[in-house]
């Protein structure tokens, strides 16, 4: 492996997304990660499909879910849960910088693999702990999905249309949202612990949790709340804090129209053929806008709607509005940005039919670049290579 974390070695006790999404991160800046996956099963997202990969004799392979937050990794088929199991782990967390596992809060204490134990085997252990609700208080004990978290979090309260409109109701984000900030979040913690460790000689337990990373998310949207005491609510694709900033409508589709000062808000009307509006009492700054935004919007759509796509972002471009189409996922990876930013990756593995596809990390530096030196493992692959390994480590 190359990279910036060339030789650091990571214990993956991690399954589904929020855990393997940090070590998938890890791994692609040059960390070796030893996935350990139930033997014949594996983490739960190699079932969870379709769409599913093809093996070389036709049969079915990994769901695509799994390819997409595996990527870098070796496979060691273990049952954690046998005395034999349990002792190939503390052997193996002896030889690691970091463990990350994300089981329910102190369900490894009776296997030996809580962070007190590995702690005592190798204090240096950087040990990272997943969990829908954290360590402590009263919902410690409990599990955590990205989409309760999302609802609980107070996402979908403010995703969605707007009460009254059609279709309003609480929404969803398209992605798991949390889980993927959850293991942004943890690789961060985890590469600052590592500094620590370093330094001192002394590890720690880094505790993420789910809902403490939602309720970060909120942002604006937290602090909106704080300053006014009022709860945000559901605002379609409308921004709570910028107007204009939302689709608009063209022949062939929308473009989404991002103004972030009042400056740009006289580009877009000059770009429009309508100057007038920029200088308009009830228009001409930011917070006025938020004021008239129904009246606002609607005198924007009508504006908009005789352009198709590619010429109002040109026509918006040309006079410093950003701008972008609202694409398909085909259409993301067709753009002319995407090609030239490699944002598509490809790698092989023998046992399918066909390349393994997934999004390049977005992570670009100059002097340790990212590397892709293998693609998301088969169940099983590397347990005789690194069990195999203990024996002389």
């Amino acid at each position: 492996m190359s990279g910036p974390l060339h030789g650091v070695r990571v214990l993956d006790l991690s399954r589904v997304l929020a855990g393997p999404w940090a070590t998938q991160t890890l791994a692609d800046l040059g960390a070796e990660v030893i996935k350990i996956e139930r033997p014949g099963a594996g983490d739960d997202t190699r079932l969870w499909g379709p769409p599913f990969t093809t093996k070389t004799d036709g049969s079915r392979g990994d769901a695509a879910y799994f390819l997409c937050a595996n990527r870098g990794k070796k496979s060691v088929e273990l049952d954690i849960g046998t005395p034999e199991g349990a002792e190939a782990v503390r052997r193996l967390a002896a030889t690691c910088d970091v463990v990350v596992e994300n089981f329910k809060t102190g369900g490894l204490a009776k296997y030996g693999l809580d962070y007190v134990s590995l702690a005592a085997l190798n204090p240096r252990l950087v040990y990272c702990s997943v969990t829908g609700f954290g360590q402590d208080g009263p919902d410690a004990h409990r599990a955590g999905y990205d989409y309760m978290i999302q609802a609980m979090g107070g996402l979908m309260s403010i995703t969605g249309q707007p009460d009254g409109a059609p279709g309003a109701e609480p929404m969803k984000v398209g992605v798991a949202v949390v889980d993927l900030f959850t293991g942004l979040y943890a690789s961060n913690a985890i590469l600052a612990a590592l500094m620590h460790a370093r330094a001192t000689g002394e590890g720690q337990h880094v505790d993420v949790a789910l809902f403490d990373v939602q309720a970060a998310m909120l942002a604006n949207q937290a602090t909106n709340f704080f300053v006014s005491g009022k709860a945000p609510t559901r605002m379609g694709n409308a921004h709570p804090n910028l107007a204009p900033y939302q689709p608009f409508p063209c022949t062939d589709g929308m473009v989404v129209i991002a103004v972030g000062n009042d400056g740009q808000f006289r580009a877009l009307c000059g770009a429009l053929g309508a100057a007038q509006m920029g200088s308009e009492a009830r228009f001409v700054t930011n917070a006025a806008r938020i004021e008239h935004r129904t009246v606002l919007t609607a005198e924007l759509s009508a504006l908009t709607a005789g352009h198709d796509m590619k010429g109002l972002m040109a026509l918006l471009e040309t006079s410093g509005v950003p701008c972008g189409p609202v694409n398909t996922v085909d259409q993301v990876f067709a753009e002319p940005q995407a090609v030239h930013r490699g944002l598509e990756v490809e790698q092989t593995r023998a046992d399918l039919s066909a390349p393994v596809r997934t999004v390049a990390s977005p992570i670009r530096m100059s002097k340790t670049p990212v590397a892709y030196d293998r693609p998301p493992p088969a169940l099983g692959q590397d347990t005789d290579e690194v069990l195999g390994g203990l024996a002389t480590d």
